[in-house]
């Protein structure tokens, strides 16, 4: 079964701005035939290329053609130096998912270089030359796969057009490798270097004219590349927002209040100026709307701003800081009243029908059995290993900034709007960040250090500790659902119901905390009832690896489980039958969250896949089991098999995790490979014990002592294997991340016979 790849729907779980992109990725990728590439000539050393994003300009134009103005203006993106070497630059961020490596891998095949002529850089910010450069909803590679490949088969094609010139032969004849042109009648081989001169008065290709290569022609593409920046990662030189140093830079840092909301009346400051290192310290009064996510505008939550001479003065100073909070509108929330009136209300209908589909009373009168459960799932950090951090240098009229953000063209505008300033008076350069899994995506942090880089006009570096980057961080949000499912006298599910139960502000659901209520395997049945009740809240949340899939998964897949050991089948069975019976919606955003763009045959294949690869259905002895489990986000297909042993004393150890998923084909093979095992890793560490409480509108969590991420020594064996289909490839980042909660928890039920409805597993008494 196919679909029109060319429709597309918005995600209703992630930032409106990153579904802006994703409907205009088609745009992005689909380059203007007049305004292609730009060639600057050999001035700087070498033939440059300018690329034309086509919707991605400042202009705000989407559809249609793009900005010849943006077409037209100097945009280095590759440049080929007549020293025969390469560089490219890479325009998105890169937190870790590899993009830095991967993007420029892919102009460098078609444009059939040899990876070690290569120089990657990191591209300047600036929307008005690249359009949109984020890192966020596995985008990166997908939103630019075509683009990339254009720009690479682009330039190999006018340098074989030199080189007809200058051999005096057809462009027919000549063919390239490693970064020569090469005349096989004659054997004469020219290096790219020695044509850039030539090819620099060359007419630009037109786009529709380009040959790209066909996957079996790849020489780089699908290989395990080294990162660009690794030898600079193990050995410490300084790459991350935490590194940035300055001449004559002072330190700073804000405390915020210890309940969300809360406001400084006043503060003991004449005391915290008299201690050593101590440079100035001022209330901050706060700006915009800091609660709620967002990109592009200004968040300042409200504080006490302390500058010192370094870090830990700024920080030891916190210690003797005596603040008067005004607590009147401040956040009252209590997790243990949110548990207590969910379970209450899990025995209800929801207040709101978010899918109501067929005869549903019908079906469960009918049913031979109508399984019930009720799932659990608390509120998440994203717990970055490189706390938040920035550097800015106010200058009058102008403010430059150093971030390691994962939005940089959103973090422009969010500090112009904040300072009163033009856009063109903000500079931002990218910085690599050590972790971002969603938490980058917000630019608090920068309009943090803006503020303050006002008040003090030299270079300020504002530096959260673990305590600021959990107690005050943007969290994956905790949910409900009561299910109850109808099972037919054949074993077959015929009906599914579930409450969701979800926290919201003003009768919408906070950020990432929705549910769309076509979820496989919804759109698999012709009998559903959907429906959700909001808890009033105050609490901040955000965008989190995988963002709503990392927690629907958890409750949805568990359940499907206990479904099919109700009906007696065999759990793959059960959900290869519910493959059969999908019915595809039209679009499927981006993210494709909510089954929009599920392929039945592709999430057959991984299912398959991962139990072959697992041997699946082979004896296990007592207290070891496997569970299995499947999910489609971000346009990845991807199942799991997990391999499990419980003691008496539930000891939890998970042996290995097979996954096996389908992303089309693979860009960098190492990166990929890291980003599913990651993705495992990432996601066991969060089920086994990672929660976020609070009481009275406090944060309990403040630090690892209490935030427990998993160890060295109990991770698992992660098995990966890709199907590496011909669709246009999709990011990795995160529809790995989904599946592996269920797939361990349905072991455990496998090795035990208990039903795990409750993520943490600490919670139900498991350690590891």
């Amino acid at each position: 079964m196919s679909r029109d790849t060319a429709d597309f729907e918005l995600d209703p779980y992630v930032p409106e701005c990153i579904q802006q992109l994703r409907a205009e990725h088609r745009q992005a990728m689909a380059l203007s035939r007049r305004g292609f590439i730009k060639i600057s000539g050999v001035t700087g050393g070498g033939l440059v290329l300018g690329l034309s994003l086509a919707g991605c300009g400042s202009d705000g134009q989407g559809a249609g053609e793009p900005s010849l103005g943006n077409a037209l203006e100097e945009n280095p993106f590759v440049q080929v130096r007549p020293d025969n070497t390469v560089v490219i630059y890479s325009k998105n961020p890169d937190v870790g998912q590899g993009v830095k490596t991967a993007m420029p891998m892919i102009v460098a095949e078609e444009l059939d270089v040899d990876w070690s002529q290569v120089v990657v850089e990191q591209a300047d910010i600036d929307e008005s030359r690249y359009g949109l450069q984020i890192a966020g909803g596995s985008t990166s590679i997908p939103s630019n796969w075509m683009t990339l490949r254009q720009a690479g088969a682009s330039a190999r094609s006018m340098l074989i057009s030199a080189a007809a010139l200058e051999l005096a032969v057809e462009v027919g004849e000549l063919s390239t490798d490693a970064g020569y042109v090469v005349h096989e009648v004659t054997s004469r081989r020219i290096a790219y270097g020695e044509l850039v001169e030539q090819a620099s008065g060359l007419p630009v290709p037109d786009a529709g004219s380009l040959v790209l290569k066909d996957r079996s022609e790849w020489k780089l593409l699908g290989r395990r590349i080294t990162g660009v920046d690794n030898e600079k990662i193990v050995t410490g030189q300084p790459l991350y927002g935490i590194d940035q140093r300055l001449p004559d830079m002072v330190y700073a840092t804000l405390v915020k209040a210890p309940t969300i909301g809360a406001r400084p009346v006043s503060a003991n400051l004449d005391h915290v100026k008299s201690l050593p290192g101590i440079v100035d310290a001022f209330i901050v009064e706060g700006a915009g709307n800091p609660i709620e996510f967002g990109l592009d505008t200004a968040a300042l939550l409200p504080g006490v701003a302390i500058v010192a001479n370094s870090t830990w003065s700024a920080f030891k100073a916190k210690d003797e800081l005596d603040v008067v909070w005004d607590e009147s509108n401040a956040a009252s929330d209590s997790w243990s009243e949110a548990v207590a009136e969910a379970t209450r209300l899990g025995a209800e209908e929801g207040a709101e029908s978010l899918n109501e589909t067929g005869d549903i009373d019908a079906a469960f009168a009918n049913a031979r059995t109508s399984p019930e459960g009720f799932y659990t799932y608390q509120f998440a950090s994203h717990a970055d290993l490189e706390p938040q951090n920035c550097t800015a240098w106010f200058k009058g009229d102008s403010i430059e900034i150093w971030a390691p953000t994962q939005t940089p063209t959103m973090a422009v505008p969010a500090v112009a709007g904040l300072l009163g300033l033009a856009v063109d008076q903000v500079t931002l350069h990218q910085l690599r960040g050590g972790g971002g899994f969603g938490r980058r995506l917000a630019n608090d942090s920068v309009c943090e250090v803006a503020w303050i880089a006002r008040e003090l006009g030299v270079p300020v570096k504002a530096q959260w500790s673990r305590e600021d980057d959990m107690g005050f961080d943007y969290y994956r949000p905790g949910g409900f659902h009561s299910f109850k499912a109808a099972i037919s006298d054949e074993g077959k599910l015929t009906a599914w119901q579930d409450h969701f139960i979800s926290f919201g502000r003003n009768g919408s659901p906070i950020s990432a905390a929705n549910l769309t209520g076509r979820e496989f395997p919804v759109n698999a049945l012709g009998n559903a009832r959907i429906t959700q009740t909001l808890l009033p809240t105050g609490m901040p949340s955000g965008p989190w690896r995988a963002p709503g899939s990392n927690a629907l998964a958890f409750a949805i897949q568990c359940f499907l489980n206990e479904c099919s050991v109700a009906a007696g089948r065999d759990h793959l069975d059960f959900l290869l039958e519910l493959f059969e019976d999908v019915s595809i919606p039209q679009g499927g955003g981006f993210g494709g969250f909510g089954g929009a763009g599920l392929n039945p045959e592709r999430a057959a294949a991984v299912t398959r896949l991962a139990a072959e690869e697992a041997g699946w259905g082979r004896q296990m002895p007592t207290g070891r089991g496997l569970g299995m489990a499947f999910y489609f986000s971000h346009q990845g297909h991807f199942a799991e098999v997990a391999e499990v042993s419980v003691d008496d004393d539930r000891r939890l150890t998970v042996h290995q995790v097979t996954v096996a998923g389908d992303i089309g084909p693979i860009v960098n093979m190492s990166g990929a490979e890291n980003q599913v095992q990651g993705s495992v890793v990432d996601a066991l560490s969060t089920l086994m014990g990672l929660e976020i409480t609070f009481e009275g509108g406090r944060v309990e969590q403040r630090n690892f002592d209490r935030y427990p991420i998993l160890r060295m020594s109990q991770a698992p064996a992660v098995d990966v294997h890709f199907i590496q289909s011909d669709n246009s490839p999709t990011g990795v980042g995160e529809p790995a991340f989904p599946p592996a909660a269920p797939a361990i928890c349905n072991a455990i039920y496998a090795a035990t016979g208990h039903r795990v409805r409750t993520m943490p597993l600490t919670r139900e008494g498991y350690s590891i």
